[in-house]
């Protein structure tokens, strides 16, 4: 059974695309939700929602997490493992969910992520079906890519972005993921954000705002 996530939303009440922000370990929606100020302007009748992760993370009771991180939090790697499934279920359901609520179908919805997000991201967006229009992954990783090319059923569009400076997540994971993606035949695009650490830097979201109105069909607004 899925669990319900809370979400916060910006946009209109009627909108032709959606995009969906995954924070990342500590976080919450309303970290990501901010973006949402900055490229509504360059992507009119768009949708933003920002879901929470299910679980209190327990490394920061403050924020939430997606599944436990055993090298940062001690857990257990077995319980990280089965919190993850879990998390993927909960995420696919607010997906389904939200696409209804708006009334759009997956070729309309775009999923970025950061950090966690990304690994989220990841997982989720191929082994959904129909295909979503893409995903954008800062700061993240691929899980599990021993498993993509058997899993995969479908093959979305993916951006990757990392800082080369970044001290979380080490910056050889936009390499690895970009090449095991290419090898199972994703059309995958990357973005170095140079002398960037663990975070969104200005290149990096303009380079995310143009992938996503590419595979969205967002013309620039007029004027």
């Amino acid at each position: 059974m899925t669990r319900e996530l809370n979400f916060k939303r910006k946009g209109p009440e009627k909108g032709d695309a959606l995009v969906i922000f995954l924070h990342g370990y500590g976080a919450d929606g309303a970290d990501l939700l901010g973006l949402a100020d900055v490229l509504a302007p360059h992507m009119p009748q768009t949708v933003f929602m920002a879901p929470d992760a299910p679980q209190k993370c327990v490394g920061n009771p403050f924020g939430f997490q997606w599944f436990p991180i055993p090298w940062l939090d001690g857990s257990d790697p077995a319980a990280a493992e089965a919190a993850m499934a879990e998390a993927v279920d909960d995420l696919n359901g607010f997906i389904d969910v939200a696409m209804q609520a708006e009334g759009l179908s997956a070729d309309r919805v775009m999923l970025f992520g950061f950090s966690q997000g990304t690994m989220m991201s990841l997982h989720i967006a191929p082994r959904r079906q129909p295909p979503l229009a893409g995903v954008v992954g800062f700061s993240g990783r691929l899980l599990h890519p021993e498993t993509l090319g058997a899993e995969a059923v479908s093959k979305p569009p993916v951006l990757l972005l990392h800082g080369d400076g970044d001290e979380v997540v080490p910056f050889a994971s936009l390499e690895e993921a970009g090449r095991t993606l290419s090898e199972a035949g994703f059309e995958v695009y990357a973005h170095v954000m140079r002398g960037a650490g663990h975070g969104i830097a200005p290149d990096g979201l303009s380079a995310a705002l143009g992938f996503m109105r590419d595979k969205l069909g967002i013309a620039a607004p007029a004027g």
